[in-house]
């Protein structure tokens, strides 16, 4: 393998590479027998931890009737009813395999539905490793020009440069800046996370997605949501059931099949209807396989309101014990987000409002707390973003408290915080 690893995203050496042998409720366990809290869940998709009985028994039965079978099933219409019955902007929807492949299929309707091609993308929001939107994710500040116009900045050696002339590059949480580029009248659509959770879990300003909204629908713009984090994680129907602001289209993932390769777009019927007879083509020959569709049906019928109570109670207290925990060191940081993903930046005051402000975090500083943390047992996310799920009851909470606080103390008495 390439580098040790299948994504680039699993590139993680400190202190030292992980190899996973399985995992088990809030666990995972790795080849040298230690046992870690997990609060990557597989970057994000395990809402119901590790091996959930209800996920293993599903698939289990599916295998029996059949892997891949090249034509529609039962299971894929289930899952895709639930999904729609769920989803707020889910008129019609379809299934793809990843969230990066569902993002094309989104551009590509707003494209046919408006006869325009350029798309309106906003610093520090990630939508996928294609050429066409692996732009200004993560730019060095003295390289991104401007803030209020910001300078398109290619994500990886090789890509497509002249994919850029089809973007709009714009700063997030900034109503007059988007009103300003929509007026033009070339946009196709509007593509964007309603919170930046790829960066920092960092919410829109009291009326920002309503202003979106209403700026797109003036314009003749579509609006796409990408709740590939969001979706069936921070509320049964996504962001954009949690914040009252419905979209055109909507991109999930991840979360929607609790670790099986499932994607899914939905959005309006007028819209969706284009791939049927609107000559959009969408396709994929792992779309709706049936293993994974027997994941996301088990899945989805899960997310009930006691289960969003419990992850929602239990993150909040671990949010709070960070805070007090850092507080009483102090340790200028923000914990900010949703209980069921949020994100810790050492080195902010405040809670940062957009890529700018999440640019100054000290992230050395983060990293050696990370690392701090995996030395006793606790397994979270380099660049700051922690997931939780069902299976992180009180008492796990409890116990990485305690292992956060040790690893603080451990940190200060050394000056690395």
């Amino acid at each position: 393998m390439a580098g040790g690893v299948n994504s680039n995203f699993r590139l993680n050496i400190s202190p030292t590479p992980l190899v996973i042998e399985r995992g088990d409720g809030a666990y995972l366990y790795d080849a040298d027998g230690n046992r870690l809290t997990d609060y990557y869940l597989g970057m994000g998709p395990m809402i119901l931890g590790h091996k959930p009985q209800v996920i293993v028994e599903a698939v289990t039965s599916q295998i029996e009737k059949g892997i891949l079978l090249a034509g529609q099933t039962a299971i894929e219409a289930e899952a895709a009813r639930l999904v729609c019955e769920m989803v707020p902007c889910a008129e019609r929807m379809r299934f793809g395999s990843s969230g990066s492949e569902v993002i094309q299929a989104a551009l590509r309707l707003a494209r046919a539905a408006t006869g325009r091609e350029k798309i309106v993308k906003f610093e520090g929001h990630y939508h996928g490793w294609f050429d066409n939107v692996l732009w200004s994710v993560a730019p060095p500040l003295d390289a991104a020009g401007p803030r209020e116009a910001p300078v398109p900045f290619a994500g990886s050696k090789g890509q497509l440069s002249t994919t850029a002339e089809a973007l709009a590059i714009l700063p997030w949480n900034d109503l007059a800046a988007l009103e300003k580029r929509l007026a033009v009248g070339d946009i196709a659509a509007v593509l964007m996370e309603a919170a930046m959770c790829n960066a920092g879990a960092i919410h829109p300003l009291p009326g920002y997605l309503e202003g979106v909204r209403d700026i797109c629908t003036r314009t003749g713009t579509i609006l796409i949501f990408d709740e590939v984090i969001t979706g069936f994680r921070i509320a049964p129907g996504g962001a954009q059931e949690y914040f009252g602001v419905t979209p055109d289209l909507a991109t999930f993932g991840k979360a929607i099949a609790n670790g099986f390769p499932v994607a899914a777009i939905a959005g309006r019927a007028d819209l969706m209807e284009l791939c049927a007879t609107g000559g959009v083509l969408h396709g994929g020959t792992y779309n709706a396989q049936p293993i994974a569709m027997a994941a996301t049906v088990a899945t989805l019928k899960s997310l009930t309101p006691a289960l969003y109570d419990a992850i929602a109670g239990n993150g909040t207290r671990l949010m709070d014990g960070l805070r007090t925990i850092f507080a009483s060191a102090g340790i200028p940081a923000s914990v900010t987000g949703f209980p069921q993903v949020f994100h810790v930046a050492f080195g902010l005051d405040t809670p940062a409002l957009d890529y700018r402000d999440l640019a100054r975090m000290n992230r050395p500083a983060y990293v050696a707390f990370a690392t701090a943390l995996l030395e006793r047992g606790v397994r979270v996310l380099e660049r700051g973003a922690w997931f939780m799920s069902s299976e992180h009851d009180q008492g796990i909470v409890d116990e990485t408290l305690a292992a956060a606080a040790d690893a603080v103390g451990a940190l200060r008495r050394r000056n690395v915080l």
